[in-house]
């Protein structure tokens, strides 16, 4: 029985605590959309359109042979990409995506769980590639598919992206305009800084015909062609020189260094050297003013026969750590590949955006390893021959032969008895080139003696105005200066 002070309020009270109510924890779609496409720039976001072109063209390589580094194997398929500041598209003939994929996985703002192991070699991990890409570039986007049994289209329109109770597409399965099995998307309503960019003026048409000659060199140089506002794009490949008799036992000419090996489930190979001959005065001063290109120096990763790091010149790679030198021009000649190679597109050291390197993953870790193993060869063999011009050029003129960094070649250019088992981190095989030794006809002298520290920052003030400069950059200054006195 209840105490006369107990109010039938407060019995209400008690019954409304005891009772569950539920409360909307959906997200807001604009909030979505928006921080889904903050992060990625509008040419990551094309190019991840292009990735999924080239997924089409893997599932059908995929059904015809087992042989993914065969020459010419993308042979016949091809991307057009065209937009002004109305409208982009971008349209294939690699296939289609077929309506179960479409139903249960492409249109998903998010890869399922079950999706995940899809066994292709591509890059792709998330799921958000080509809805995060349309809605970078505009609030309208058609989307055609063909294949050989079925044809649909869906429409995104600017109303279902503002909608937040709405969370499902239509796909009708009605005939395309698409001539071959593929897919066409189209995106209208482009977003004002994006219709402003895609203006001529503004030059986003050449800088992205050099990411793709950069990122889908691999694909393209396989037979992908790619057609940028209805122009080819020409791959823009990594060479390495080697000496022609590189591997007998006698020679010691520029070859490169290689690696090969595996690691959870991930193929690794590695071939570092030069691409070109070593920088002169006159072309290093060239390069510090900013006349010269040094594009294609730096390490290049390739993952699944994407490139998804061009040229990379930071730590990230390996250059100013571990005994190996910051890059500096004169290290423009060498260039380095890593290629990666998975089933599983998780195992592989990538970046969410498809284009970086993941630095923390265990395989890259322990991938860098060879790769500054590899550099410090090149690197010292660069420092010994500064100067010695006449041997140089010669010594460079002897390797002649060009070798194209792609998968099938970095494994296969060595002969079998001339790799060295590793027995250190994830193990492997490894290729160490005898690079040539100037020979020390003049060889390097020690000058030493001692002067009192107040002298030595006196002749520091006098020289560079300041006082604080190292005993020995002092003397040396000074020996230079006498020495182009008595070159004269």
């Amino acid at each position: 029985m209840l105490k006369p002070n107990f109010t039938l309020s407060k019995l209400k009270w008690m019954i409304l605590l005891m009772e569950k109510e539920t409360i909307g924890a959906f997200p807001a779609k604009r909030f979505f959309v928006d921080m889904l496409t903050r992060d990625i720039e509008l040419q990551d976001a094309i190019l991840d359109l292009l990735d999924n072109c080239l997924d089409g063209a893997l599932r059908s390589v995929s059904k015809q042979t087992d042989n993914r580094d065969e020459e010419n194997v993308y042979e016949g398929f091809h991307a057009k990409i065209n937009f002004d500041d109305n409208s982009f598209t971008i349209e294939d003939n690699c296939g289609g995506i077929s309506g179960d994929l479409a139903t249960e996985y492409a249109f998903r703002l998010g890869r399922p769980n079950d999706r995940k192991g899809e066994k292709i070699p591509t890059i792709g991990i998330y799921g958000i590639g080509m809805k995060r890409a349309m809605f970078k570039m505009g609030t309208a986007s058609e989307v055609l598919s063909k294949t050989k049994d079925e044809q649909f289209k869906v429409v995104i329109s600017p109303e279902w992206i503002s909608d937040d109770n709405e969370w499902e597409l239509e796909l009708e399965r009605t005939e395309v305009n698409l001539k071959n099995p593929g897919v066409k998307i189209t995106v209208t309503q482009l977003r004002e800084d994006v219709s402003n960019i895609f203006t001529p003026e503004r030059g986003f048409e050449e800088r992205l015909n050099i990411a793709i000659a950069n990122h889908y060199s691999l694909i393209i140089n396989k037979g992908f062609k790619v057609f940028v506002n209805n122009v080819e794009v020409k791959p823009n490949l990594t060479t390495l020189m080697i000496d022609e008799n590189a591997f007998s036992e006698e020679n010691n000419g520029i070859t490169p260094y290689f690696y090969r090996g595996e690691s959870k489930g991930v193929s690794i190979k590695i071939a570092v050297g030069f691409y070109r001959d070593l920088v002169s005065e006159d072309e290093e001063r060239s390069i510090l003013s900013g006349k010269t290109t040094t594009e294609k120096a730096g390490w290049t990763v390739i993952c699944n026969d994407r490139v998804v790091l061009h040229a990379d010149k930071t730590r990230l790679t390996g250059w100013g750590e571990a005994s190996v030198p910051q890059y500096h021009t004169q290290f423009i000649g060498i260039a380095g590949v890593v290629i990666f190679t998975s089933e599983d597109a998780e195992k592989l050291p990538i970046t969410t955006t498809k284009r970086g390197v993941d630095g923390n993953s265990d395989v890259y870790l322990a991938t860098k390893d060879f790769m500054r193993e590899g550099m410090k060869l090149f690197t010292d063999f660069t420092n010994r021959w500064k100067g010695n011009s006449e041997a140089k050029k010669k010594m460079f003129s002897d390797a002649p032969q060009s070798l194209p960094l792609n998968n099938k070649n970095v494994d296969s250019v060595v002969p079998d008895n001339k790799w060295s088992k590793v027995t250190r981190s994830i193990g492997g095989n490894a290729y160490k080139p005898k690079l040539p030794v100037p020979k020390q006809s003049d060889p390097l002298k020690q000058i030493k003696f001692n002067r009192k520290a107040s002298e030595i920052k006196m002749v520091s003030q006098f020289l560079f105005d300041d006082d604080s400069f190292a005993p020995t950059d002092v003397g040396n200054y000074c020996f230079e200066q006498f020495l182009e006195r008595a070159k004269k």
